[in-house]
């Protein structure tokens, strides 16, 4: 049985949306797309290529499906360790719109989200890996479906855009399993889901 396991970007006000360029998504006039790119040092390299060595399938949102979908096809270069992955391994995305994809191996889910993807990941031999696709990242969590979590916390504030963790998210709580900083200053975390959160005090004993 695979796991899923999602890799996301986020700002320091945990804004996802538009990571890569300028264009990649301006939804509701985002404007400071492509703000990753300062940061892409050796290290963050690195840490893309570890991921990416160990993806059984992929499984997407719609709109990062369709920014995935217009670049990655195009690059053919057979070291690139992300293109080949993504344009090899087994492609799955969420849509109620999407009915004829252009990507060679893709499947769209169209049902019961819940079903689908544990369904999704009992048949698959390594890793689902959800990558960006932050709304549908926010329905699997809710759905306690996710098994472990990359966040790549970038040291910049936008004040605009998407965020990952929106008012009304399940509370869940979540285990540290590994991390690192890059030069560049990413903060590269990984959790594994660990149930709901506990909770205690800090109040003062009360006077004898």
């Amino acid at each position: 049985m695979g796991k899923l396991v999602s890799t996301i970007f986020v700002t320091l006000d945990g804004v996802y949306q538009g990571p890569g360029a300028p264009q990649e998504d301006t939804t509701g006039g985002f404007g400071q797309g492509g703000w990753v790119v300062p940061y892409g040092d050796e290290d963050f390299g690195a840490f893309v290529t570890e991921v990416f060595a160990r993806p059984g399938a992929f499984l997407l949102g719609r709109r990062t499906y369709d920014i995935f979908a217009s670049y990655w096809p195009r690059i053919s270069d057979p070291a690139d360790p992300v293109a080949t992955k993504l344009n090899a391994l087994p492609k799955y995305v969420v849509s109620t719109t999407l009915d004829t994809p252009d990507w060679a191996g893709t499947t769209v889910i169209r049902g019961d989200l819940a079903k689908e993807i544990a369904d999704l990941k009992e048949r698959t031999d390594g890793e689902v890996q959800i990558h960006g696709s932050g709304a549908l990242l926010g329905s699997l969590l809710d759905l306690g479906l996710v098994d472990t979590l990359h966040l790549l916390t970038f040291p910049v504030v936008l004040g605009d855009g998407f965020r990952l963790f929106r008012e009304g998210a399940v509370p869940t709580a979540f285990r540290h399993t590994g991390g690192r900083v890059t030069p560049a200053g990413v903060s590269l975390q990984t959790y594994d889901l660990a149930g709901p959160p506990e909770f205690g005090s800090f109040d003062l004993p009360p006077e004898a």
